[in-house]
């Protein structure tokens, strides 16, 4: 029986090195943001109490920050379960390092981004309506499902890749042992357990991505099911996935070169992982300049009186400063730094990413915003201005983010150590075999299988 051992992790000790040892940084760090979220809090508790008015939305602009938050958050979840099934799919031996990040982001994400339609109600425990009087015809009721199914898939896609190494958390002993030891499942590092192991992973990693795709879907249909100009568009769920994974890129990108800087992890995140990253994250910007071209010419050649209302009230009007910043943040500057090799450094891509970040969220308050603050009816335009209230909660947002990534990298590696293990064992030899079985020769290539270990 084998037997997980502390002398075969040295190699990776740095991987160990955030839960053991806590600098006075990380004390002060937590300290802000635990302030940043009681201060949220508060917020939250002075809208319960004097209700939506100390918000500014009104009529007829009755969604505004909270819902643009719901649908950003949710938007970055895809950062995760998606391009790391997606990568673990494809066999891509440099996923490695960076898929349980990745998971991890989503998991907070959705946490995040489900409390969000909560939060716009006046009255919360109105949530209950849609439980005990949801009708099958309501996207609400969708979205509620395909969240709940996409923040459950993607708990236990997290949880089982980390078993083998909480298992050796738990052999290495700590106040924490009885805990280790609960989640570790009684792992030994058997053959047997690997094979269910891995198993149980391929079917999780294929469930989870059309879970994913259909999440942002369902989100997109609460606006294109609707009438309302700016908003009654068949290429919405498209639109709202390619959407979803570019920001989550972008989000995954950050955290990556946080982390790497603040642990000191540059022998695992290394340049190659951010450069592969880089290219994928130009891809998604050219491929989100094609949909937003798409949505915004078959709008202006139609010509409808109402829908071009929103489109110039989106180009020359209130919100022509949040609409050019989006392009500029989702397109032209990611352009800029990514597609030339001189500014493609790691420097360039957290910039670029965090333009990113900031150009999907105005992309999302460009969507919500100007559709209802130009009634059909003979209304006066309506104007929204965000308080103190709305700003605080997005921020308190942002800090539990932080914050759960930080308490998370306190008790658990953030980088995959038995797939850095195995990769150095066994990925090496597959990856030569799998090219030596599509390389042209003189013959057919005869993959020979390596014989099973017995236990």
């Amino acid at each position: 029986m084998e037997m997980n051992s502390v002398a075969a992790t040295d190699q990776d000790e740095a991987l160990y090195r955030p839960i053991y040892e806590t600098q006075r940084g990380y004390y002060i760090t937590v300290g802000i943001l635990l302030l940043i979220i009681m201060w949220a809090s508060f917020m939250y508790f002075t809208q319960l109490r004097d209700g939506l008015g100390v918000t500014g939305m009104n009529q007829p602009v009755t969604w505004g920050f909270y819902i643009v938050n719901f649908v950003f958050f949710i938007g970055i979840s895809h950062a995760g379960t998606l391009i790391s099934a997606i990568l673990r799919l494809s066999k891509a031996e440099w996923r490695r390092p960076i898929t349980r990040m990745a998971e991890v982001i989503t998991a907070i994400v959705l946490a995040i981004g489900g409390l969000h339609p909560i939060i716009d109600l006046g009255r919360p425990d109105r949530t209950l309506n849609i439980f005990e009087s949801g009708r099958l015809q309501s996207p609400l009721l969708w979205d509620v499902t395909s969240i709940t199914a996409y923040f459950t898939a993607s708990t236990v896609y997290l949880y089982i890749p980390m078993i083998p190494d909480i298992a050796r958390i738990r052999d290495r002993g700590g106040k924490l042992k009885w805990l280790y030891t609960f989640m570790a499942w009684g792992w030994q590092g058997t053959e047997q357990q690997k094979r269910v192991l891995n198993r149980a992973i391929n079917i999780l990693m294929v469930m989870v991505i059309p879970i994913a795709i259909s999440v942002h879907t369902v989100i997109s249909y609460i606006f294109s099911m609707t009438l309302q100009p700016g908003w009654h568009s068949t290429i919405f769920g498209p639109y709202f996935v390619v959407g979803a994974i570019f920001s989550g890129i972008a989000a995954l990108l950050i955290v990556m070169i946080a982390f790497r800087k603040f642990y000191h992890l540059e022998n695992y995140l290394r340049e190659i992982h951010f450069k592969y990253l880089g290219t994928l994250l130009l891809i998604m910007s050219l491929m989100w300049f094609y949909f937003t071209f798409s949505e915004y010419l078959t709008g202006v050649f139609g010509s409808e009186p109402h829908e071009m209302e929103i489109i110039m009230y989106k180009f020359t009007g209130p919100f022509s400063l949040a609409f050019w910043g989006m392009v500029a943040c989702n397109f032209v500057i990611p352009v800029i730094i990514l597609g030339f090799r001189r500014f493609k450094t790691i420097p360039g891509i957290l910039i670029a990413s965090i333009m990113v970040v900031i150009g999907m969220w105005l992309e999302r308050l460009n969507i919500v915003v100007p559709s209802l603050a130009n009634p059909r009816m003979n209304l006066p335009v309506g104007i929204y201005i965000p308080t103190m209230v709305e700003w605080s909660l997005f921020l308190g947002g942002l800090a539990v983010f932080v914050l759960g990534f930080m308490i998370f990298a306190k008790f658990f590696p953030l980088i995959s150590i038995w797939e850095i293990e195995e990769g150095r064992k066994e990925g090496v030899e597959e990856v030569k075999e799998r090219i030596q079985s599509y390389l042209p020769g003189t013959a057919e290539p005869v993959l020979v299988k390596r014989p099973k270990k017995r236990d």
